[in-house]
């Protein structure tokens, strides 16, 4: 019995961690392609100018902001590509495999959680609902390892 169950349970943490996967993937197109885009109907013309156009030494280079504005951005989008790929890597693991990684399993969730506050503070609605949904996936998922982890030790 608890081995039909283990392997459900692991059939439903790897579905979750493959959703996560794509709306990770999906999280990053969107953010990379969309975070520099300005709206001229949001009078910031002027700003965005001046980001450009104001330059300063940072440990000797100079960089304008606009530059870390896109440099961060950028960052963010490269963190979302590496959370698709462990996610998806997760999701392909064997029982066993996911009782040896359940640590980053949860560091995983620890750090979306993180990135979902910084959404809900700072961010809009669209980020946030992104964010949630992954959080929701991959904390479900790893509830789901420790579980398929339990029935594999009891076998």
């Amino acid at each position: 019995m608890s081995r039909r169950c283990g392997e459900d349970e692991g059939v439903k943490a790897s579905l979750f961690y493959r959703t996560a996967s794509v709306l990770l993937l999906i999280f990053a197109v969107l953010h990379t392609f969309g975070f520099r885009q300005v709206d001229p109907q949001w009078g910031v013309d002027a700003l965005i100018a001046t980001m450009r156009s104001i330059h300063f030494d940072l440990m000797g280079t100079s960089r304008s902001y606009w530059e870390l504005f896109v440099g961060f951005g950028l960052f963010f989008s490269v963190y979302l590509l590496f959370a698709a790929v462990v996610a998806w890597q997760l999701a392909a693991m064997p029982p066993q495999g996911l009782a040896a990684m359940r640590g980053t399993a949860w560091a995983l969730v620890v750090c979306q959680a993180a990135v979902t506050i910084v959404c809900l503070k700072y961010a809009f609605i669209v980020p946030l609902i992104f964010s949630t949904l992954i959080l929701v996936c991959v904390t479900v998922a790893a509830w789901l390892s420790l579980r398929v982890a339990g029935a594999s030790r009891g076998r």
